[in-house]
């Protein structure tokens, strides 16, 4: 085994560890892992991405359902509409975009290219949350916004189809803010929908990936179910705002990074 999938492996762990302290915002590390560390080509990393975030997530979240912390009838009503986007976006749109999508003067925007840096506008919008956000509470089940759920829905599976990403960074102020559920119901309700919407998405891909590395998958899945049981743990005793701060400028950074990687 070469000494990059070490690495890769490892990173798993740390993956799941920030899934379990953050709630979700731990998967918008994955696709880097995968390009960069894995040395994967960013097509088939995103479709990696949605099965190892669905299945971590779907690990999180049912940890979360033994301690009565997930709406499972909020989680499905959010879901429905983004897991149609998302697979229709992995099944329709990813794989049928060119390998150059246009130029500007004698600079190409290729498809990869494309990806990543829409990838890193992403992490940087995520991070930026996680470092500048702030939670409301309302009483839950009151005046829920059902058309602005549908919307919030859609977004985060048209998102989600394109970087591989789960998207909580998006779902979690969408339950707290259009679906009334306070935040600690909510960040294990989002673990849900990102699972769903994730494994749900991948099967997209599959189809379209005929060569798809299962035991790379299983084992880094494993790996990184195994972190969030870790970060849930660590959860306990850390304080939630300051960690999530912390991770976000993390996040900013290597969004920043990445922009360069790809530019020059």
């Amino acid at each position: 085994m070469e000494f990059h999938i070490y690495i890769t492996y490892f990173l798993a762990l740390f993956i799941g560890i920030s899934l379990g302290l953050t709630g979700g915002g731990g998967s918008i590390l994955t696709v880097p892992v995968l390009v960069y560390a894995a040395r994967i080509e960013p097509v088939v990393a995103t479709a990696y991405s949605l099965f190892i975030v669905g299945l971590t997530s779907l690990v999180g979240a049912g940890n979360y359902i033994k301690k009565g912390m997930v709406n499972i009838r909020m989680a499905i009503i959010f879901a429905i509409p983004a897991f149609i986007t998302v697979w229709l976006m992995r099944k329709f749109v990813i794989h049928a975009m060119p390998d150059h999508l246009f130029s500007i003067g004698s600079f190409v925007i290729t498809k990869d290219l494309f990806l990543m840096l829409f990838f890193a506008l992403i992490m940087l919008i995520s991070g930026f949350k996680m470092v500048y956000g702030t939670e409301k509470q309302f009483q839950e089940g009151k005046d829920i916004k059902y058309s602005l759920v549908l919307f919030n829905g859609i977004i985060v599976g048209i998102l989600s189809g394109l970087v591989g990403a789960g998207g909580g960074f998006l779902i979690v102020p969408a339950l707290v803010f259009f679906m009334r559920l306070p935040i600690h119901k909510a960040v294990g309700t989002s673990l849900l929908i990102i699972a769903i919407n994730s494994l749900i998405g991948f099967t997209g891909d599959i189809l379209n990936l005929p060569n798809i590395n299962w035991s790379f998958l299983l084992i880094f899945s494993a790996i990184s179910s195994i972190g969030i049981f870790f970060g849930i743990y660590l959860n306990q005793f850390l304080n939630s705002e300051k960690l999530k701060k912390v991770f976000g400028y993390f996040v900013l950074i290597m969004a920043i990074l990445i922009i360069f990687e790809e530019l020059l």
